[in-house]
């Protein structure tokens, strides 16, 4: 068990439970809505068996209205997407004055935009994939890098819109192309690394362990093998030499720090253990409000830590502030 995990278990029970109310912020009206409620509803029953008094909301575009009038303790952020974690909602809490959990408004920004964040965590010394930012349009004409590639929206999350081009493929000019394309015209283009998916999850100041994402019957780790049950394997600690599992701790505590995260935050990373020149370790990004649905990552990673979902859940309640 680690110190945090043994700190939590050991807090006195009542201090911060006896009469706090705790809004749990879900749904929205994003492309991530029905994972946000999924994360809302497994952290609204966690907190409730915790003692808390806990109200389920439904964010809707009068949400600052019905804050204004609930005044709860704590806004628990479990929203997913724009709006929710790139720093918007954060803004109304903190012009009404309402304690709210994960990062403040600016890192929430930043961490959502791929742009920004991979050169603020670059600086910081952390490796990143070559890439550009392009209009999706110009896809169809010819390939803007050298295959194989990744596109990716600007602004989006759970691999919405995500295509890792290959070396046959046209299906970009297709889909880049189309006018159903729901996610932005500005799109990242980045150099696809082969490897492992690892991801590790930040609580506090602390990196946690490493977690390898093995997928099944897909491509790589998308939306589908994200949220389905089956869909994909969390293989905690990861089977990973123990040098590479320290540089991606490091690395996972740096860019944390770079953006300004608050709470926990998970970032995502590739490992190149299939070149010839393999051994490479690259960010991808980092998710400053991850998931907590039955099959998301950081609940499996605290919970080799020795922490269980209700002290996860209470940790993060705890942790919510103002001018974060």
């Amino acid at each position: 068990m680690t110190g945090l995990a043994r700190q939590m278990l050991d807090r006195e029970e009542g201090v911060v439970m006896a009469g706090w109310h705790i809004a749990v912020l879900a749904g929205g009206f994003s492309a991530e809505r029905d994972v946000s409620l999924a994360s809302g509803e497994a952290c609204a029953a966690a907190l409730d068996e915790e003692g808390y008094r806990v109200s389920f909301v439904d964010v809707g575009h009068d949400i600052a209205e019905v804050l204004a009038r609930m005044r709860p303790d704590v806004a628990f952020n479990a929203l997913h997407g724009p709006f929710g974690e790139d720093g918007t909602i954060q803004g109304i809490l903190e012009y009404l004055g309402i304690a709210y959990t994960h990062s403040g408004v600016l890192a929430s920004a930043l961490a959502m935009n791929k742009e920004k964040a991979k050169k603020i965590v670059a600086l910081a010394g952390v490796p990143v994939a070559e890439s550009l930012v392009v209009d999706r349009r110009s896809i169809r004409a010819m390939h803007p890098i050298p295959i194989p590639y990744v596109v990716k929206p600007v602004n989006e999350g759970s691999s919405f819109g995500v295509i890792i081009v290959r070396e046959a493929s046209a299906l970009p000019a297709r889909i880049f192309g189309a006018g159903d394309w729901a996610f932005g015209d500005s799109v990242m283009v980045e150099r696809y690394v082969p490897g492992r998916e690892l991801t590790c999850a930040v609580i506090g100041d602390k990196a946690l362990d490493v977690c390898e994402i093995t997928t099944a019957g897909h491509a790589f780790y998308d939306h589908d093998s994200k949220y389905a049950p089956g869909g994909s394997e969390h293989v905690v600690p990861a089977r990973i030499p123990s040098d590479v599992a320290a540089r991606v701790k490091d690395m996972a505590l740096a860019a944390h720090r770079a953006i300004g995260c608050r709470g926990v935050s998970r970032p995502d990373f590739r490992y190149d253990d299939q070149t010839v020149n393999g051994g490479e370790i690259i960010w991808l990004e980092i998710n400053s409000q991850p998931g907590m649905t039955p099959t998301s990552l950081v609940p499996d990673i605290a919970a080799q830590a020795g922490m269980s979902f209700g002290n996860l859940v209470r940790w993060i309640v705890e942790d919510a502030s103002c001018q974060r």
